[in-house]
C-alpha cells in the first residue's frame, strides 16, 4: 500500500515537492491545492494532477474554466500525510485542521519551529522524526548549512563553533514584486541572524553565529563558512569527506571555469536536469582552506530545490516507511540527486 500524500500549496516548493512525490515507489500523490487560479492552477491540470481548492474559492476556479477535483477537506480527508508548501506562516493557521482530521504534516522552514515536533533535516536527525505527527523542514539556507556541518561533525572531527556569512538572493525567479533592484541590503540587523538560530533547532547546542546579506540575485544563496574543530586536520580530509556525502557535489573552479552562481545554474541548464535544480549544496573546491583546527569553505544553495528531497524523506519518516539510509537512496536514486565532483 503506497503511502497517500497531498501536497496543500502549489508554488515554488510545493510543485517541485508534488513532482517529486510522484517519482517515489512508495506514495501516490492524491492531489494538490491552489488559492489563486493563476498559471500555476493550470500547470497542475495539465499534468494530470488533481486540483482542490477552499470551497470558498470553488466559483473563482469555475470562472477561470479551470476544473477542481473537490475542496481541501476532501483533500485532506483522503490522505496519509500532507506536504504544507503555503506561504510562511499559514502552514501554522491550517494545523488545527490538520489536528482535527488527525493527519500527520510536514511543514516548512518559513514557519516557527513550535508549528512541528521536530525540525528536520534528513543527514542530521532522521530518526528524530520517525513517526511522529508534525515535522518542519528547516529553511533552504539551513539545510544547506546542516548538510555542511553534520557532515564536518562526524566524518572529520567534532565542531567547536561555527561563524558564517549568507549571501542571500532576494527572491526566486518569478517573483517579480521583490528587490532590491540596485543594493545589498542587511537581512537583519541583529546578530546572529536567524539561521543560526533555526540550524540549532536539529544540530542542538551548536556555538553558532551568522550574518546576512540580500543580495539583487535570482540565482542561488551564497554562504562563507568558518569553522573551528576540536582537532587539527587536514584539507584532504575535508574534502574527501565532502566529496563522499550524498547531497553534497565539489567543483574545482579555476579548472571547470564555475565561479559564479550564473555559471553553475547554466552547467545545470546544458545537462538538462529538471527544471535547471540544483538541489545539492555545491561546494567550490578551492575555497576549501585548513589551518590547523581551522576551515573555511564556500559554497552556493540553490533555494528553489534544495530541501525537496528533505520533504520526501520526512513524509518517510513520520510514517516509519524507511530507516535514514534506506529512505536517502531512495530519493537520491529517484531524483537522480548527485554526489562526489560535479565536474571529474
Amino acid at each position: 500500500m503506497k503511502v497517500r500524500v497531498a501536497v496543500n500549496g502549489y508554488g515554488t516548493i510545493g510543485k517541485r515537492v508534488a513532482d517529486a512525490v510522484r517519482l517515489q515507489p512508495d506514495m501516490e500523490l492524491i492531489g494538490v491545492s491552489k488559492t489563486s487560479p493563476n498559471y500555476e492552477a493550470w500547470s497542475a491540470v495539465k499534468k494530470g494532477i488533481k486540483l482542490y481548492v477552499p470551497e470558498s474559492e470553488a466559483e473563482r476556479f469555475k470562472q477561470a474554466g479551470i476544473p477542481i477535483a473537490g475542496t481541501l477537506e476532501e483533500l485532506f480527508k483522503q490522505v496519509d500525510v500532507i506536504v504544507d508548501a503555503t506561504p510562511n506562516g499559514v502552514g501554522a493557521e491550517y494545523k488545527p485542521k490538520y489536528v482535527e482530521l488527525k493527519k500527520k504534516a510536514i511543514f516548512q522552514g518559513g514557519e516557527k519551529a513550535e508549528v512541528a515536533e521536530v525540525s528536520f533535516s534528513a543527514l542530521c536527525n532522521y530518526d528524530e522524526a520517525l513517526n511522529k505527527n508534525y515535522a518542519r523542514v528547516v529553511s533552504c539556507n539551513t539545510t544547506g548549512m546542516l548538510r555542511i556541518l553534520c557532515t564536518i561533525n562526524s566524518k572529520v572531527a567534532s565542531i567547536v563553533k561555527a561563524r558564517g556569512v549568507v549571501i542571500r538572493r532576494a527572491a526566486d525567479p518569478k517573483e517579480v514584486k521583490r528587490g532590491p533592484i540596485n543594493s545589498i541590503v542587511l537581512d537583519s540587523v541583529n546578530v546572529p541572524s536567524h539561521h543560526a538560530k533555526d540550524v540549532q533547532t536539529v544540530f542542538k547546542g551548536l556555538d553558532i553565529i551568522t550574518t546576512a546579506v540580500v543580495v539583487p540575485t535570482t540565482l542561488m544563496h551564497v554562504h562563507s563558512m568558518n569553522i573551528t574543530l576540536s582537532s587539527n586536520v587536514k584539507r584532504e580530509q575535508v574534502i574527501d569527506a565532502l566529496k563522499n556525502t550524498p547531497r553534497i557535489v565539489m567543483v574545482q573552479s579555476k579548472k571547470a571555469g564555475i565561479t559564479s552562481t550564473a555559471e553553475a545554474i547554466e552547467f545545470v541548464r546544458d545537462l538538462g536536469r529538471y527544471r535547471n535544480d540544483m538541489p545539492e549544496v555545491l561546494v567550490f573546491e578551492d575555497s576549501v582552506y585548513v589551518n590547523g583546527n581551522e576551515l573555511f569553505l564556500i559554497y552556493a544553495v540553490h533555494q528553489e530545490s534544495i530541501v525537496v528531497p528533505e520533504n520526501i524523506d520526512a513524509i518517510r519518516a513520520v510514517m516509519g516507511l524507511a530507516s535514514a539510509e534506506e529512505s536517502i537512496k531512495i530519493t537520491n536514486a529517484t531524483l537522480q540527486i548527485m554526489k562526489g565532483s560535479l565536474i571529474e
